[in-house]
């Protein structure tokens, strides 16, 4: 590994992982050389050095950093090198994950078939490996449990079943979770800082309560942050949502349902650019659950993707409005600088290049 022309000693330098980022501070925590497990490993708030940020290189969670300039009494240091990444998410930004464990509740709020469909659409489009959860088992009896389990193996993805509130199934979610960088996400209010609460005790993240009267839970995570499992491991807690957004092209959509991507290994359709709508000889269109799920999708998609080659630069000019009755549209954004007074000092430039052009 170099460092800007320099061979760079893994076990000599001082290494760690971002687990949180806050404006221009990242808190780093430094791997476990010299430190007994007992100690806790050191947390440093770090700055970067300016020539990263004169390359372009930005710091995420879950990025693995060289610190410099370490000052344990303060608790400081300064980041030198960030190594390169395994992978990248933009939603939520973290760097180098290995999997997605979503979590929905069987009741309290309801399960909706159509919101986790949607769900591990978007986990699938990570390219991470999902991990479904499914908590509050106590609330419907051991029959509804095992037609869930088995309505999901349907699909093409297993689950485990648990309940946070009687420590039931944690075991099993933390084998799952060991030595990896797993990042939880699924809808408010179905248990996801009650199940980090009890993984890390330490934690001691805030739980929100279920609105009454939508039963969606309230929003109680702010930003994303790496929280150390006991067993080894960093559980990264991203914001909740009720609706994530489904960015892809329409031709890679069929590939985000295992029970497409089943079919599609057994043959192949009649065209290349098959949608599996209404195309002849078509291998995935079928009486699977999930096949309504994709149409839909897909309709979502080939919008977007019309919104995206009629504009240029669309996707930051336009975003997707999903009412609570189910209705799709495209709004346009409103451009944040259109207001902002021109600084003295971009005038004065732009008069210098008016004059300078005159002259020439």
């Amino acid at each position: 590994m170099s460092h800007f022309g320099e061979e760079i000693d893994l076990a000599a330098d001082l290494w760690g992982t971002v687990v949180a980022v806050q404006a221009n501070f990242y808190q780093v925590q430094l791997d476990s050389k010299g430190y007994s497990s007992q100690e806790g490993y050191p947390l440093l708030l770090c700055t970067r050095r300016s020539r990263l940020k004169k390359i372009g290189q930005t710091v995420m969670v879950g990025d693995r950093v060289l610190v410099e300039e370490p000052n344990y009494t303060d608790g400081q240091g300064v980041i030198a090198e960030v190594l390169p990444r395994k992978t990248e998410l933009k939603r939520p930004p973290v760097a180098n994950a290995d999997r997605v464990l979503l979590v929905f509740a069987l009741e309290e709020p309801s399960l909706d078939v159509w919101q986790l469909s949607r769900f591990l659409i978007a986990a699938e489009l990570t390219q991470l490996s999902p991990y479904l959860c499914l908590n509050k088992k106590d609330l419907i009896p051991p029959i509804e449990q095992q037609q869930w389990r088995s309505r999901l193996l349907e699909w093409g993805y297993d689950s485990i079943i648990l309940s946070v509130a009687q420590n039931q199934g944690l075991e099993e979610i933390k084998q799952q979770l060991a030595g990896k960088i797993t990042i939880i996400a699924g809808p408010s209010g179905v248990g996801k800082s009650s199940l980090i609460n009890k993984l890390i005790p330490a934690v001691n993240l805030r739980v929100g309560k279920v609105s009454g009267k939508l039963q969606r839970g309230r929003h109680t995570t702010r930003h994303v942050e790496l929280f150390e499992l006991p067993t080894g491991g960093l559980l990264a807690d991203s914001p909740g949502f009720n609706k994530p957004e489904l960015e892809c092209n329409p031709t890679q959509l069929v590939r985000c349902f295992p029970e497409a991507r089943e079919r599609l290994a057994m043959g192949q359709c009649q065209f290349s650019d098959c949608l599996h709508r209404d195309e002849p000889n078509c291998i995935v269109r079928g009486d699977w659950e999930r096949y309504e799920h994709y149409l839909v999708f897909l309709e979502d998609a080939i919008a977007r993707q019309e919104v995206l080659n009629r504009t240029p630069d669309a996707e930051s000019n336009f975003k997707l409005k999903i009412k609570g009755s189910g209705e799709r549209s495209y709004e346009p954004r409103l451009e944040s600088k259109k207001y902002r007074r021109q600084s003295r000092r971009s005038r004065h430039q732009d008069l210098q290049t008016l004059y300078d052009e005159e002259d020439w």
